[in-house]
């Protein structure tokens, strides 16, 4: 008999098993998960403080804001999603007059963030919204700290915080109006 003949050598064999069934676990562990999902660390914690200034040169710390309900949406102006989005976060502002809407510079300048909101399509909703006292403040996180300590991997993210303070919801990617009603609910409610 040759010495490649029918003679298994069991080290190699339960080396090349203990490498490859790990391996095989792992990626059965995977199927049926969605692969674009972001893991959520913050839902049920309370929403991480953090002291920023407007564009209008206000400063605004979410500590202040305990008891209030808070929608909390990061963005940025090269953000496609974020302009589609924007103008339905705008007239959910106006309907939800009890929630805190904060928009959330990310990784931009305010002084392009300022240019977008008087321009159109924003220019004559915002002229509106202004003057009934609904537009809501856009904060400058220059540092990007708030983003980091809110976990967000890009724009346009946004945070449901109840009255406690507590975030009930995040969402990744822009909002629909069905998802955005049904948070905004849940926090005014609370």
């Amino acid at each position: 008999m040759s010495a490649s003949g029918s003679k298994v050598n069991w080290p190699i064999l339960a080396v090349g098993l203990g490498v490859t069934l790990p391996l095989m676990a792992l990626l059965y562990a995977g199927f049926g998960k969605d692969p674009t999902a972001l893991p959520d660390a913050l839902t049920g914690d309370p929403a991480p403080t953090f002291r920023l200034v407007d564009i209008e040169g206000k400063e605004w710390a979410l500590a202040d804001l305990k008891g209030k309900p808070v929608f909390i949406n990061f963005w940025s102006t090269w953000c496609g999603p974020c302009k589609v989005e924007h103008p339905m976060l705008l007239q959910a502002a106006s309907a939800y007059p009890d929630v805190q809407f904060l928009g959330i510079i990310y990784s931009d300048e305010a002084k392009k963030v300022d240019r977008q909101m008087r321009a159109p399509p924003y220019r004559d909703l915002m002229a509106t919204l202004d003057s009934a006292g609904i537009a809501y403040p856009n904060l400058d996180d220059p540092t990007g700290r708030a983003a980091i300590d809110y976990g967000v991997g890009g724009v346009p993210e946004s945070f449901f915080v109840d009255r406690s303070g507590m975030v009930t919801f995040k969402q990744v990617g822009p909002l629909s109006p069905d998802i955005a009603r049904r948070e905004l609910d849940r926090i005014s409610r609370q």
